[in-house]
């Protein structure tokens, strides 16, 4: 009997509300929406349910996959960001993306290793010179790259130089401490350090410059549109460091004097032999104060700023050489 009552009620309901056509678009919205929310219901709970077991993918391997032992700091793709292991050695790899602000030291201290670690693994030239979103290559303990000077080196001969370790050396290189190397091989050396001269030229810390008073840099290294020669291209060997005449000129770095003269080009000029195949070049002075076989401490005046030979004004040329070659000497400067 109730039973009835309740369908008699609803189908009057329902009469009622069909008997107006806006009252019709209305119940027919109303259930659609409803219908509509209960069949994505039902399509969610499907899909979570097949994903759920079917949703796997990427590259499976039942170990570690192994990674080429290459030292080559050229990563070219974020794709090759796993870490390279070397069987039974306790020297892994990973990479870091250089972010703004970083300086290689806070990446060095972040991972527990060294700035010399860093710049060795990574062949940097110029350490100022690391850029925003470069990739470095970072293992997993200190130490430095070795390139086999000559055949029949082996990791203890190479560890007896460097005051490390031998079994520890062969051990991340898969070695046997006696083994044979042939001249060309690059081997990880572990607690090894840079020797002082090449972490001064790479921190840009070998030389001091050789004038301490102010001055601004009138012609920089390289190529540039000749002063003499209009419209012609010219290599310049060194920097011009323009400033009054008769400033001081300081030796830029320890060393001999090896030659002191006068040419048409370089007017007075004096040449320092100093340590590691460097030799400098400091030419235009209006007066030459050492002699030839003097040692020189950077804080000795070698001679004063002039316009001497074939210059348009007061000021040092100074050039750096590096095995008869010469280098940017600004890159050489803290």
């Amino acid at each position: 009997m109730i039973g009835y009552n309740v369908l008699g009620f609803i189908e009057k309901v329902f009469k009622k509300i069909m008997s107006s056509t806006k009252n019709k678009i209305c119940f027919i919205s109303v259930c659609a929406f409803f219908i509509c929310g209960a069949l994505t219901c039902i399509t969610i709970f499907s899909v979570s349910a097949a994903t759920k077991e079917t949703g796997i993918g990427g590259f499976e391997s039942p170990v570690e996959p192994n990674f080429s032992n290459s030292f080559s700091p050229n990563f070219q793709d974020e794709d090759i960001l796993a870490s390279p292991v070397i069987s039974e050695s306790p020297l892994t790899y990973e990479t870091y993306r250089v972010k703004k602000g970083d300086m290689i030291g806070f990446i060095a201290d972040k991972y527990n290793v060294t700035q010399d670690t860093i710049i060795s693994v990574n062949s940097i030239k110029q350490s100022r010179l690391i850029q925003v979103g470069q990739y470095l290559k970072i293992p997993s303990i200190p130490g430095i790259i070795y390139t086999v000077k000559k055949d029949g080196e082996t990791p203890a001969t190479i560890a007896q130089k460097y005051e490390v370790e031998a079994e520890k050396c062969a051990l991340v290189n898969s070695l046997a401490v006696d083994a044979s190397l042939n001249a060309g091989a690059s081997i990880f050396v572990p607690d090894a350090e840079l020797d002082w001269v090449t972490r001064q030229e790479i921190n840009g810390d070998l030389f001091i410059k050789p004038l301490r008073s102010r001055y601004w840099l009138s012609s920089p290294y390289g190529w540039r549109d000749s002063p003499f020669n209009t419209g012609k291209r010219t290599f310049h060997s060194g920097v011009d460091m323009a400033t009054s005449q008769g400033t001081p000129i300081y030796a830029a770095l320890d060393g001999k004097v090896t030659t002191t003269g006068y040419s048409s080009v370089y007017g007075n000029y004096v040449i320092i032999t100093h340590h590691s195949g460097y030799k400098s070049l400091y030419a235009h002075m209006s007066q030459i104060t050492c002699k030839k076989g003097n040692f020189v401490y950077t804080n000795t005046v070698i001679g004063r700023v002039g316009s001497t030979g074939q210059s348009t004004g007061p000021h040092l040329h100074w050039t750096v050489y590096k095995n008869g070659k010469t280098v940017n000497p600004m890159s050489l400067i803290n």
